[in-house]
């Protein structure tokens, strides 16, 4: 009996002892999954993810790439494209090369989550199943 009153009071003073931090992390990035993939639902978008095999190593072509800037502004590869005339573009490009063709969309941190969530539902709409996102790890201000 006196053992366990030394360390607090008995079963409590244990309790006390359980480290949150890890359980409140996971649950905040949950809680972001969840709102980032909400609204998304809501749209009735599905986005499939590239799965990773072997074959992707080895594309002879560079796969598409979409970007968004913080203004907004839509380029493909190099090019600016208003987002209509980028659908058109998709859409000759998927006639070429067809639904396996790998796009990739880079956006910008700052860019509304509107520009980029039409510019998905295009991208989909024109046929492509295979899209993945580019994310990059912050860098230091030039």
């Amino acid at each position: 009996m006196g053992m366990g009153s030394s360390r607090g009071n008995g079963p409590r003073g244990l309790v006390a002892d359980i480290n949150v931090t890890p359980l409140v992390d996971v649950m905040l990035v949950l809680l972001i999954i969840f709102m980032v993939t909400a609204p998304m639902m809501t749209q009735g978008l599905d986005v499939d993810l590239p799965e990773t095999t072997a074959n992707s190593l080895r594309q002879k072509e560079e796969p598409l790439i979409v970007s968004i800037d913080k203004e907004g502004k839509i380029m493909l590869g190099k090019i600016s494209y208003t987002q209509p005339v980028l659908k058109e573009q998709l859409a000759k490009i998927f006639a070429e090369k067809g639904k396996e063709e790998l796009i990739l969309l880079k956006a910008d941190k700052n860019a509304t989550y509107g520009t980029v969530a039409s510019v998905m539902a295009d991208i989909k709409a024109v046929g492509f199943v295979k899209l993945g996102m580019i994310t990059k790890l912050p860098e230091e201000k030039k």
